[in-house]
């Protein structure tokens, strides 16, 4: 039996079919889909190659080409959602973090949503998905907190 990080031991087609792909839906073509899903599994770009009858540079090409357009669909993801969140507060440049989380707890109270999380857990969401619009405790950079009705929060820069 070949081992887990083999190209022979995986049956793309059936692992894309459990995975529920589908070309005429996704972002990605079925050559991104077949070479993310082979090196999810942990199969060598030279092992691709091989199977799909290409070259390891074309492997690595497609392989970037897929995490790119993954890579968009989240941001797109996150942009619908934090436009149709009920509840969107915009946090100016110099506001000190430590202020965000009642001014999230007070907007969602408004709007009867609920939020999960403790304020140093909201600081912490905050700060790490907001990337360096916030800097120690400083928001330094416009940035835009949405809570989406189920309570989960989004953060995004807004120039």
């Amino acid at each position: 039996m070949a081992n887990e990080g083999s190209a022979e031991s995986v049956d793309v087609d059936e692992l894309l079919d459990r995975a529920g792909f589908d070309a005429d839906r996704s972002i990605l073509t079925r050559r991104q889909a077949e070479v993310l899903a082979l090196r999810e599994r942990d199969v060598r770009q030279a092992d691709i190659a091989d199977l799909l009858g290409t070259s390891r540079a074309n492997v690595s090409s497609v392989e970037s080409s897929a995490r790119d357009n993954v890579e968009k669909a989240r941001e797109t993801v996150a942009f619908a959602e934090a436009l149709s969140a009920p509840v969107r507060i915009e946090i100016a440049a110099g506001t000190d973090l430590y202020d965000v989380p009642d001014r999230v707890y007070d907007a969602c109270d408004a709007a009867e949503v609920k939020v999960n999380h403790t304020a140093p857990d909201l600081m912490k969401l905050v700060s790490d998905e907001a990337g360096d619009a916030v800097r120690g405790r400083e928001v330094v950079a416009p940035i835009l907190v949405g809570i989406t009705s189920t309570g989960s929060v989004r953060v995004r820069r807004s120039e």
